[in-house]
């Protein structure tokens, strides 16, 4: 078990058993009496109050009432639901939105100033639009789960992204790019980055990808993307709901794939 993993099984094994003992909690989640130590330690600082007697008959305890204050949520997960929310309002498919908004405000607010800052950066890389109705959707699949966090590591430390890719013909190859920006076109949704093979930006339907892996010592630097004026960043999205823009298109000559 990871640490994230582990901590949560504590807590269930707590809230069901009423009072347990270190080592019957060690013996369940697989770990050394100290680590299960310095997981008590770590669950209190988050808000659980557990209680604990020493001695003949004692253990821990779980105060029934007792919750956590601060937030666990990876980067990737608040960035997921603040995408998932932005491409509803995108299509015009919101309603509560204010109570949407207020909901994510207070699950930002309670980020540690580390995360909130990469989950900042990150969705400065987020782009929005509507898709053009002659685009051909019978193909479309479901999206690799493994991209979002791969996306992390290559968006926030600026590194390639290397993954396999099958085009529009079905054709398959493998890609190597320096990720640039993330498009949501409900209900598609594109990496675009550039293709230092060909020298050009180009879009990559995200549903297309697979094996996704951040290059380790392959980096680039970050590059103006030519959005056309209808394709609105995120930050931009509440004051622009209004609007309904056009299918992207890049001054130049990218393309997509």
């Amino acid at each position: 078990m990871n640490i994230r993993s582990r901590q949560d099984a504590i807590v269930r094994s707590l809230r069901r058993a009423g009072a347990t003992t270190i080592r019957e909690l060690a013996a369940e989640v697989g770990a050394s009496r100290r680590t299960v130590l310095r997981d008590i330690a770590a669950l209190r600082d988050q808000g659980f109050v557990i209680h604990s007697e020493a001695g003949r008959g004692g253990g821990l305890q779980l105060d029934p009432q007792s919750m956590q204050t601060t937030a666990r949520l990876a980067v990737t997960e608040v960035f997921a639901l603040l995408i998932g929310v932005a491409a509803m309002r995108a299509a015009g498919n919101l309603p509560f939105s204010g109570l949407a908004d207020a909901g994510l405000a207070k699950i930002e607010r309670a980020l540690p100033p580390d995360k909130l800052c990469d989950l900042r950066r990150f969705l400065a890389c987020l782009h929005v639009g509507t898709l053009s109705p002659q685009q051909d959707l019978s193909d479309m699949r479901p999206i690799d789960p493994a991209l979002l966090p791969a996306f992390e590591t290559a968006f926030l430390r600026r590194l390639r992204l290397r993954f396999r890719y099958r085009d529009a013909t079905g054709r398959k190859t493998k890609r190597e790019v320096e990720p640039q920006a993330m498009l949501i076109l409900p209900p598609l949704w594109y990496l675009v980055a550039w293709d230092p093979a060909r020298e050009d930006f180009r879009h990559f339907r995200m549903d297309r990808i697979s094996a996704p892996e951040p290059v380790e010592g392959a980096g680039f630097r970050q590059r103006h993307v030519p959005f056309a004026d209808d394709v609105c960043p995120y930050g931009d999205l509440p004051r622009r709901t209004g609007s309904r823009p056009r299918a992207p298109a890049y001054s130049g000559s990218a393309t997509s794939t």
